[in-house]
């Protein structure tokens, strides 16, 4: 998992609201069974997220689901250590004026996966994440 996703990749996570599901692709990063990334609490998916926090990821031969959690501002010091590593690992384009973190709505998405099928190299491999 760190190897295909422990970077800035692309990840299509699903939501729903009213038996409705949504689906976006967001930068994310992986490390220990979640992904991370930075997003504004305003936006549809952190407010779907507030009534229904389970949510299903795909990208790369790798589909899962789990819940996902609103770390708060990017700038708290208790996100002081996953914040410095996602502007590393987004430094590409996170001062491109997408990130704005004196507003106090942008925010780190924390997904913690629960469990998962990833396919690599002609193997499948179920992964039970909890």
């Amino acid at each position: 998992m760190e190897k295909r996703f422990g970077h800035d990749t692309l990840l299509s996570v699903a939501t729903t609201s009213d038996n409705i599901p949504y689906v976006r692709i967001v930068n994310s990063y992986y490390e220990n069974g979640c992904f991370y990334t930075v997003t504004h609490s305003l936006s549809n998916k952190m407010k779907q997220i507030a009534v229904n926090p389970t949510v299903a990821v795909c990208g790369e031969w790798f589909t899962s689901q789990g819940i996902g959690k609103n770390l708060g501002w990017i700038k708290d010091e208790s996100n002081r250590e996953i914040a410095d590593k996602l502007r590393k690992v987004f430094s590409s384009w996170y001062k491109n004026g997408h990130v704005n973190e004196e507003d106090t709505n942008t925010c780190i998405l924390c997904i913690k996966l629960t469990e998962g099928i990833l396919f690599d190299k002609g193997r499948k491999y179920l992964i039970n994440f909890t």
